[in-house]
């Protein structure tokens, strides 16, 4: 895969809103190559969404690639892990259920 196939027209400003109307928070985060996230546990739903980058997600010990745009769904209290596995930065977007 070229550099130029890691990056999305990824339209962040309607996904913050899509998710805000689904009740999720938004935020965006950037990892240089090689950053890892190792075994995360949150008590609320979050999405998931590349927007740049090559990373690899793994849910309960099932590992996905994730392509630029493809929204995921990690369940609450559910381990999962997060590495930049391209040669270029990643971004992604992620958002937690809120209370209501």
């Amino acid at each position: 895969m070229t550099k130029e196939n890691l990056t999305s027209t990824v339209n962040e400003q309607a996904v913050a809103k899509a998710w805000e109307n689904r009740g999720f928070s938004f935020g965006i985060w950037i990892d240089p190559p090689g950053q890892e996230w190792i075994d995360y546990m949150h008590a609320t739903d979050e999405l998931f969404m590349l927007v740049k980058g090559q990373l690899e997600l793994t849910i309960d010990a099932q590992v996905f690639h994730p392509s630029p745009g493809e929204e995921i769904l990690i369940s609450k209290n559910t381990k999962h892990s997060v590495k930049n596995i391209g040669e270029i930065e990643s971004r992604w977007l992620y958002g937690y259920k809120k209370n209501k």
